[in-house]
């Protein structure tokens, strides 16, 4: 048996097919259009989404070969779905069209709304409830703003015809024809609207951000049947929909981080470092997030404690789409590796405002002590050296606050994993071990296993924590202390920059 496995990201959806032993039998890629539509706007076309999912899988399960053939050895026996988190989409419950865009994660409208919310005095009690901090990043200050600013495609919200959700609930939806409108806890726990200590939508959340709460969706497990896929619009496969998680809480459970102080980071568009805290709920005085992350079959959560970092990734893409240094973003490690240094050069991505810790959604990128010996080598390794550091700031204050200290180790997946200057320099700012799987698309993997731990294909955790290999192991070396403070001085420097 194998598990189809749906990673809706913010750039493109990636679909793996993953065998019994954890392997990666097929995949398939297909990006989508983002839209700019004012500075620090970002928002995508949900029907684009869904149309890049049908591509994806398709060449996975092409590639597979008779993947879907009853009886065969390698059939594919049901779905995991993994996802952008906080994303806000609309759909109709009816005919499934999206009215407008979705409001992605990154998008910083809402950041006049999220100081009038903090000047009334609310962000004490959301922090309480939520795990969270007021803030753009959110799904529920987006809908906030779709009512203020929206009042067509909000009647149809208040009136029922117009379902809200997250990219999860959307291709759920998609896939099952319409049949389901369902979300799991660790995407419900990201929109500011979900209590994360009693594990349900909040009356209070949603009367306070005016969201009805009966435009949500149900909050499932996030591993178990949660639906079938309808023939009609998935490819003609008729195949249960067992698996659902955000795109972080999954490579989390790809990583098979499952014991309190298992930490990872995914390096995607932004950066994601989370620590698994088992059944407690960690709470950070210093930036960090409280979350869920995943629901049992039995209902029972797990909590994760989670920096989120806006742009690293995306970064790197910066340097090829924006400034044209790089033919594509692979070729930033040879690049960087023709300079022993960032010769004095230090780049602070807050393109889309700043993350953890200083969450500061005015912030701007900038770029400090450039002179006439700057080359664009020097721009990329200061790139690479600024996503090192971007993840210290948010490891630093986990060994803090979560407990994981000396003797740990950092778990990494995610396309910038792959870069060995970038995990070496990792390694060395830590001063911990950074270890890479085999398999880096853990977060796909998380679905996976989320979803054949719901269905049998595997037994326990344990065993899916056996599947878990390494390529490769950076052990740290010197840190570059002097560059590190460097770094902190030229982040404040970059502080309410919009403001």
């Amino acid at each position: 048996m194998s598990v189809l496995a749906i990673d809706a990201g913010t750039t493109g959806v990636t679909a793996l097919v993953v065998t019994a032993d954890g392997a990666v039998a097929s995949r398939g890629y297909q990006e989508f259009r983002q839209y700019y539509p004012e500075p620090g706007w970002v928002e995508h076309l949900p029907e684009s989404i869904w149309q890049a999912t049908l591509a994806a899988c398709g060449q996975a399960l092409a590639a597979r070969g008779q993947a879907h053939r009853p009886g065969d050895g390698a059939t594919v026996s049901c779905v995991g779905v993994t996802n952008q988190r906080e994303t806000a989409v609309i759909w109709d419950r009816a005919t499934l069209a999206a009215p407008r865009r979705a409001i992605v994660w990154q998008d910083r409208r809402t950041a006049g709304l999220c100081a009038r919310l903090r000047d009334q005095g609310h962000e004490e009690r959301v922090a309480a409830l939520t795990g969270l901090r007021i803030d753009p990043y959110f799904t529920a200050t987006k809908l906030t703003w779709l009512a203020e600013n929206d009042p067509a495609t909000w009647a149809g919200v208040l009136d029922g015809s117009l379902a809200a959700g997250t990219v999860d609930s959307y291709l759920i939806a998609r896939l099952t024809g319409g049949r389901r409108h369902v979300t799991d806890a660790s995407n419900a726990s990201r929109t500011l609207l979900f209590d994360i200590e009693a594990g349900q939508w909040s009356a209070e959340l949603c009367d306070l951000f005016g969201v009805p709460p009966r435009a949500l969706p149900e909050v499932v497990p996030s591993s178990g049947v949660a639906g079938h896929t309808d023939p009609a619009a998935f490819l003609g496969l008729s195949l249960p929909v067992a698996g659902i998680a955000g795109d972080q809480q999954a490579a989390l459970f790809g990583q098979a981080c499952f014991t309190p102080g298992d930490i990872k980071c995914t390096y995607g568009t932004g950066s994601f470092v989370l620590s698994a805290t088992g059944g407690v709920i960690v709470r950070s005085s210093a930036g960090l997030l409280s979350t869920v992350a995943w629901m049992d079959s039995a209902g029972t959560l797990s909590y994760a404690l989670e920096g989120s970092v806006f742009v690293t990734g995306a970064a790197v893409q910066w340097l090829r789409d924006g400034l044209g240094l790089l033919d594509n973003a692979a070729q930033s490690e040879a690049l960087a590796r023709t300079v022993p240094d960032s010769g004095g050069v230090v780049f602070v991505p807050a393109l889309t405002g700043l993350g953890a810790p200083d969450w500061d959604p005015d912030a701007r990128g900038a770029m400090f002590g450039l002179t006439r010996g700057t080359t664009r080598a020097h721009l990329v390794r200061a790139t690479l050296e600024a996503i090192a550091f971007e993840v210290r700031d948010v490891a630093d204050l986990m060994a803090a606050e979560a407990g994981y200290g000396a003797g740990s180790v950092l778990r990494v997946d995610g396309g910038a994993s792959a870069n060995d200057l970038l995990m070496q320099l990792q390694a060395d700012q830590l001063q911990v071990p950074v270890e890479r799987p085999v398999v880096a698309e853990t977060t796909a993997l998380g679905a996976a296993f989320l979803a054949g731990l719901g269905t049998g294909v595997w037994s326990s955790p344990a065993e899916l924590a056996a599947t878990w290999k390494l390529d490769r192991r950076f052990v740290p070396g010197a840190s570059d202390e002097p560059a590190y403070v460097r770094w902190r001085q030229a982040v404040e420097r970059t502080r309410g920059w919009a403001g």
